[in-house]
């Protein structure tokens, strides 16, 4: 007797799920538009701007070298300037001098005038506040020194000539010597050369007039009118 045929079993039919296909291709979707943003190549929504690289940065300014523009660098015949005052020398010697010699002399009047100290041999020019306007060291006379006073300005000349030879500029003359007329100008100069050096100028080496420095002689020329009052002191 035949045995019946057994029947195969039919295998369940796998359907393709599309809606986790659908998920998974969304994902990848946005990792790879979140790969591509991240390295530059598509625009990625909602980012920060990018920042600019090192180069694009501006520079900084650099600072000058400790050198340039420093007081030792500043020509010794300027004026230097402290606490509103000037001084004669922008030198380094000027500037230790001018932050010990702001005080007027004591006793040297009051307003606007000019104080010559004959010991320390150095000049104010003093402003109508009575502070100084300007210090610096002088030359004045080894001989024919002035009685401390009150003295006034008569006389001004652009250039003049000494009793014991040399041309000098800017004369400011104030008193009467046992020879000729006594007064500030810069240094004289004879055959060209001057009769002596700015290092010098702190020590008397004149004959009766009181040397300075050219920028000073200049400066004191455009402080003193005639009739500006010049006081002497002997400190």
């Amino acid at each position: 007797m035949a045995l019946p045929r057994a029947r195969h079993a039919r295998r369940p039919v796998q359907r393709v799920r599309y809606d986790r296909v659908s998920a998974l291709v969304g994902a990848a979707g946005v990792t790879l538009v979140s790969v591509l943003g991240g390295i530059g190549l598509l625009p990625v929504a909602n980012a920060e701007p990018a920042r600019p690289a090192a180069a694009d940065k501006p520079a900084a300014a650099s600072k000058p070298d400790a050198g340039k523009g420093s007081a030792t660098e500043v020509p010794a015949d300027e004026p230097v300037e402290v606490d509103g005052a000037k001084f004669g020398r922008a030198d380094d010697e000027g500037r230790r001098v001018a932050r010990t010699a702001l005080a007027v002399p004591a006793d040297s009047g009051d307003g606007r005038r000019i104080v010559f100290d004959q010991t320390a041999q150095r000049v104010w020019l003093v402003g109508d506040d009575g502070k100084a306007q300007r210090t610096y060291l002088v030359s004045g006379s080894l001989e024919d020194n002035l009685d401390p006073g009150s003295y006034e300005v008569y006389s001004k000349s652009k250039r003049a000539w000494g009793i014991d030879g040399g041309t000098m500029k800017f004369m400011v003359r104030f008193a009467h010597g046992k020879n000729a007329a006594i007064g500030f100008h810069d240094i004289p100069y004879e055959d060209g050369e001057l009769l002596q050096s700015r290092a010098e100028l702190g020590t008397a080496k004149s004959s009766g007039c009181i040397r300075q420095w050219r920028q000073d002689a200049k400066a004191l020329w455009g402080f003193a009118p005639e009739g500006t009052k010049v006081v002497v002191v002997a400190t």
